[in-house]
């Protein structure tokens, strides 16, 4: 069963509203945390970019929230993405011999 998110927040949205501003830390303060460079923390913040498995983990381990939570949220951020702009109608199921 899947359950489907209604416009689902980016990663980097989540982590500007849940962690950076309730706690008044700014995104170079996360960069060197992350032992990354601020353009790629300030890309990911203003969603200009995605996180990778690599980000996911350290994410994980800074912020908190296991690795799997952070890729699903892009995850699930990239197929909204997706479906938004993929028409589905253009394409049929391949017919496969019964097993």
């Amino acid at each position: 069963m899947s359950i489907e998110q209604h416009n689902p927040m980016h990663p980097g949205a989540f982590i500007k509203r849940v962690y950076l501003e309730p706690n008044n830390i700014g995104s170079n303060a996360l960069a060197r945390q992350l032992k990354v460079s601020t353009g790629l923390i300030s890309r990911l913040v203003n969603e200009k970019t995605g996180l990778s498995s690599e980000m996911a983990l350290k994410l994980s381990v800074v912020l908190g929230r296991s690795p799997e939570s952070w890729l699903l949220m892009q995850d699930n951020y990239d197929l909204w993405q997706a479906k938004k702009v993929v028409n589905l109608e253009e394409y049929q199921q391949l017919k496969l011999a019964s097993a």
